[in-house]
Parts: C-alpha cells; sequence; structure tokens
C-alpha cells in the first residue's frame, strides 16, 4: 500500500516534468550514453514498471502512462516502501541514483545504488562505483543474488506487452495483476 505521497520539489528545475529523454540530457550520470526507452506510437501505453525481489518475483507494479523514467523508479520506492531497500539494482542505476539522492537524501542515505551484470555493459562511460560486477568480490550480500532477477520477470511480461497497450488503465491494471499473480504462484510453487 501507498505510505506517503511524492513531494514536489519546486526548487529542483524541471522536477514535474517528465523525462523520456537520454540520461545525460534529463541530468543524470554525466557521460551516459544509454538511452531511455522510446516509445513513439501515439495512443497505447508505456507498459508497466514492476519491481523484482531477486528471486524474479514481482512485489507490485504500476501502469506506465508513456515510457519509464527515473521518476518512476523513484516515486514507487519513496511512495511504497518504509524504509529504503539496501540495494535497488536497475538498469539505469547510474541516473537513479543522483536524482533519489537530490529528492530525498535522509530516506536513501544507506542505500545502494548498482546497475545489473546484463545491462553493465552498454554503461561504458560510467562509474565503476555504479556497478555490481564491482562489489561483488568485496560483498557477500551480493556475490550469491541474481542481478538480472527483474530482466527475467520482465521477459515474461513481455508475453502481455503487446496486449497491455492497448488497454484502458484499469483494463491495463486488472489484466497486469491477474498475468503477476499467476507468475508469482508459479515462482513460489517452483522453489
Amino acid at each position: 500500500p501507498r505510505i506517503r505521497a511524492r513531494p514536489t520539489y519546486p526548487h529542483i528545475p524541471g522536477d514535474t516534468k517528465t523525462e523520456r529523454s537520454t540520461v545525460s540530457d534529463a541530468g543524470g550520470a554525466i557521460g551516459c550514453s544509454k538511452y531511455y526507452e522510446a516509445y513513439t506510437q501515439q495512443g497505447i501505453t508505456g507498459g508497466l514498471m514492476a519491481v523484482w525481489c531477486t528471486h524474479s518475483i514481482c512485489l507490485g507494479f504500476h501502469v506506465i502512462p508513456k515510457g519509464e523514467g527515473r521518476n518512476d523508479v523513484f516515486s514507487a520506492l519513496f511512495t511504497h516502501w518504509k524504509r529504503a531497500p539496501k540495494y535497488v539494482i536497475y538498469d539505469f542505476a547510474c541516473a537513479l541514483a543522483p536524482y533519489c539522492m537530490l529528492r530525498e537524501p535522509e530516506f536513501f542515505g544507506d542505500t545502494v545504488f548498482l546497475i545489473d551484470e546484463f545491462h553493465g555493459g552498454g554503461h561504458t562511460r560510467c562509474s565503476p562505483a555504479c556497478f555490481i560486477s564491482n562489489y561483488r568480490d568485496f560483498n557477500s550480500d551480493l556475490k550469491t543474488i541474481n542481478s538480472s532477477a527483474a530482466e527475467c520477470g520482465n521477459a515474461g511480461l513481455h508475453r502481455i506487452r503487446k496486449s497491455l497497450s492497448y488497454l484502458t488503465q484499469d483494463h491495463a491494471i486488472a489484466f497486469g495483476y491477474a498475468f503477476l499473480a499467476i507468475w508469482n504462484r508459479t515462482r513460489e510453487r517452483e522453489a
């Protein structure tokens, strides 16, 4: 359930503006060459943004109106978690970390933002501090986790992507919820 509302930050220029551009153009990590997903078709939703545990169990999701940006992840974490997670493993962690820390430094003060191994190769100009692979040798918490669990889950969501894109928001939420409930139950039974 939602714990708090997402505040606005009037002293951060463009805080309420939706960003769907390059990470570096949107004020993210300096020199990052990765791009946000481009959604150019009119009249369809941007899909679902799901939050996954390291066992590919979906902890929650929301419908994205256009394309995923840092605000979607920030808002999901800040509005639904009592305390920030210890680790956030995300394909644009290089841009998400400063975005979160600029807005809620106390909430995210103990969070480590890491790029998963699957996406790490595309971040050729990002700091080594962003990559989970650089932490694994020194951090026993990170040695055994599946950093690509979200990619496994998102691959499952890819099966319903086209159907979701043409549904109304209410129908997309109901359809996504039903699919993810079955997905989670299947993962739990396999464990």
